[in-house]
């Protein structure tokens, strides 16, 4: 009987993903990872006063995946990945939030966390294969979207090589969420009617601008029109925006008709437009940190810019440096940091990040 280690999150999702493991013949083991600790990050920053704040409520996850596992009648342990999150995962964060950029923290906590040293521990536990709850689906060595599209999870796997996805199962690939939560219910495992989680797990349910002004202070500046160069309001730090964003500026009067449109970070601007106009497409973007988890390499294709935008797409010029140009026809609000994940037709072949974004073959002077 081959063994399989999952990764337990205390979920829905992995809850089933286990539960569909044993139905198939597997030996089953749950691995629980903690991968934040507020105390011990404020041993790194020095700062007082995050001591004793319940970021993520990890613990409750964890004695959730316990009840499960005795549900199940399968061993579960457990694991600190701490110190790896904060140096591969947290810092990126942070490095990308200082540049202005949006960072997706998600996608390299799957490259380094759950697909590098928890394979690593899993192997340790005597695994052949390991799985997660995520939805996606392998089939003849290629990585490819999930039955329910709603809910596809490639675009958070796209940085991974094929080494990583090799001996990797994901149960969860072929069928819906609506089922997932049936099976739950029908099993009677606790996490059945358990709130999905949302955003980034380190922050939980706080607030985002409390929670980041603990690890980086925020610098107020101009919000700036774009098109009239007026003084329209006050930001209060540029890593709190993104491009497109419509939400949140205060600024009062017709801010509701306002969209971020580009930062300066030398000079600490915010630009913003009126309504939906040019200032938020572009045609092109050079994307780097270059991952393919298959032998495909085609000029054409399509992209996603963001999680679950719909797929665009795009013609793909490899350049010499390593490096790809992704041309498109006018899309909106392709934003510095985030990935671009490349599809061909179902099969997720990988991406990169997206490093500048560019209209009539000349980068956009107004983003980072």
């Amino acid at each position: 009987m081959k063994k399989v280690i999952i990764g337990m999150s205390g979920g829905v999702d992995s809850s089933v993903a286990a539960l569909l493991l044993l139905k198939q013949g597997y030996e089953v083991e749950g691995l629980f990872m903690r991968n934040w600790d507020s105390s011990l990050n404020n041993d790194i920053l020095g700062n007082p006063n995050i001591a004793n704040s319940n970021i993520c409520p990890q613990e409750q996850d964890y004695n959730d995946s316990v009840e499960v596992c005795k549900k199940l009648g399968i061993k579960l342990h457990r694991v600190d990945f701490i110190k790896e999150y904060w140096d591969y995962v947290f810092t990126y964060f942070l490095d990308e939030l200082k540049k202005g950029r949006t960072p997706n923290p998600d996608i390299m906590c799957n490259k380094y966390i759950k697909f590098d040293y928890f394979v690593k521990k899993a192997y340790e536990l005597g695994a052949d294969y390991i799985a997660t709850g995520h939805y996606a689906k392998l089939e003849n060595g290629f990585l490819k979207k999930a039955y329910d599209s709603n809910k596809d999870q490639t675009y958070f796997l796209s940085q991974l090589s094929k080494e990583q996805l090799k001996n990797v199962l994901f149960p969860l690939g072929d069928i819906d969420k609506t089922e997932v939560r049936k099976l739950a219910l029908e099993n009677n495992l606790i996490t059945a009617k358990k709130k999905d989680s949302t955003g980034i797990c380190f922050i939980g349910e706080r607030n985002f601008k409390q929670f980041l002004s603990n690890y980086l202070p925020a610098q107020k500046g101009k919000i700036v029109d774009i098109e009239t160069n007026k003084v329209v309001g006050e930001h209060i730090g540029l890593m709190y925006y993104t491009i497109g964003q419509r939400r949140g500026l205060n600024i009062g009067g017709n801010s509701d008709k306002l969209f971020v449109v580009g930062k300066n970070l030398e000079k600490n601007i915010l630009y913003v437009s009126f309504g939906d106009n040019e200032y938020l497409y572009s045609d092109s973007c050079l994307v780097d940190t270059i991952n393919f988890n298959c032998d495909l390499s085609p000029t054409k294709a399509c992209a996603k810019f963001r999680y679950r935008q719909e797929d665009i797409p795009v013609e793909i010029e490899y350049l010499e440096d390593g490096n790809l140009l992704i041309k498109y026809n006018h899309i909106k609000s392709v934003t510095p940091g985030q990935a671009c994940v490349i599809y061909d037709k179902d099969i997720c072949i990988g991406g990169g990040i997206i490093k500048e974004v560019r209209k009539n073959n000349k980068k956009l002077w107004y983003l980072l």
